[in-house]
């Protein structure tokens, strides 16, 4: 696996539509049936719900996005990044907190297109800087473990 030109490309433009809210733009880099896979919000598959998802979960709970994607390996068929995210929640219960984490970015392709986006981060990072109350946070966690333990080790 190595670095691909055309990798960096759609990645490049996978950001800056996150960053300036633009969900056509995004759902543009996914196959008609593409999947996009979100550690917050879960699965959403098709052009019209990633475009609707970017708009209503990613700018209806927050602004002031940045995403930089870093250590990019690509082979073709699968994309690896890591990456460091940010934005400003615009939530009511965490109006105007700051948050920041980094994490592992996953891409499958199929005819130079996004066929499925992945992603893994500590989520429960985040809802701290969010200052959401422990019992909430913990809640959230054992969903995650229980879904990891769902799958075959």
């Amino acid at each position: 696996m190595s670095y691909s030109v055309r990798f960096k490309e759609i990645v490049d433009r996978f950001t800056v539509a996150v960053e300036c809210n633009d969900g056509e733009a995004l759902a543009s880099l996914f196959t008609p049936n593409g999947a996009y896979c979100d550690g917050f919000y879960g699965e959403f598959v098709g052009r019209e719900a990633i475009a609707a998802m970017l708009r209503d979960h990613f700018w209806g709970h927050a602004e002031g996005f940045r995403w930089e994607m870093s250590n990019l390996l690509s082979d073709g068929e699968h994309g690896y990044a890591t990456y460091l995210f940010s934005y400003s929640s615009t939530m009511p219960e965490a109006a105007g907190k700051h948050v920041v984490f980094d994490g592992i970015a996953h891409y499958t392709f199929e005819d130079n297109l996004i066929a499925r986006y992945e992603e893994i981060f500590n989520t429960g990072m985040a809802q701290a800087q969010l200052d959401f109350d422990p019992i909430r946070i913990k809640k959230h966690l054992l969903k995650k473990a229980e879904q990891l333990k769902g799958n075959p080790v």
